[in-house]
C-alpha cells in the first residue's frame, strides 16, 4: 500500500485553502524555516531544499531581470530556466548524500502507507517551485 503525496504552500495552509489529504504528515521542504512556517508544518527536512548557491543564483538572476523591467512571475519564470534550476536541483537530489537519504526516507514512508504534503514558502500559481520536482521524483522512487 503506498499513502498519498501531495504538495502546497505555507500560506495556503494557513489560509486553509490546501488541497492535501487530512490525514498527511506536512513535510516543510525549507533550509531555514521560521518560526511561523515550522508551526504551520509538521516536520522540516531541510536536505530537500534547493542548495544556496542554487538558491542566490537564481534569486540574483531574479533581481537583474526585475531591474531590466520584467514583471515579479515573469521575471521567476525566466530566471528559473536561465539558470538551469530544475536539472541543478534533480542533481542536488541525487548528488547530495543527506538529500538522498531524506528522500530515501520519505519515500519508504510513502511505500509504508503514510500520506505526505510537501510544504515550501512558494505559491505556485505564481511562481515556479522545487517541491514540484520532488514530488515528482519522490513518485517516480515509488515506481523504480
Amino acid at each position: 500500500m503506498t499513502g498519498g503525496l501531495a504538495d502546497t504552500y505555507v500560506a495556503a495552509l494557513q489560509h486553509d485553502t490546501a488541497d492535501v489529504p487530512g490525514d498527511a504528515t506536512l513535510v516543510g521542504v525549507v533550509r531555514r524555516p521560521t518560526g511561523w512556517f515550522s508551526a504551520a508544518v509538521d516536520e522540516n527536512a531541510p536536505a530537500l531544499a534547493p542548495p544556496e548557491p542554487l538558491l542566490e543564483d537564481a534569486k540574483a538572476r531574479e533581481r537583474e531581470l526585475e531591474a531590466d523591467g520584467v514583471g515579479g512571475a515573469e521575471a521567476n519564470r525566466r530566471a528559473w530556466r536561465g539558470v538551469d534550476f530544475a536539472q541543478r536541483y534533480r542533481e542536488h537530489l541525487e548528488g547530495d548524500a543527506d538529500a538522498r537519504d531524506a528522500l530515501g526516507a520519505l519515500a519508504a514512508r510513502l511505500a509504508g502507507g503514510e500520506s505526505l504534503a510537501l510544504v515550501c514558502f512558494e505559491n505556485t500559481d505564481e511562481k515556479r517551485c522545487h517541491r514540484t520536482i520532488l514530488r515528482d521524483r519522490l513518485a517516480a522512487r515509488l515506481e523504480e
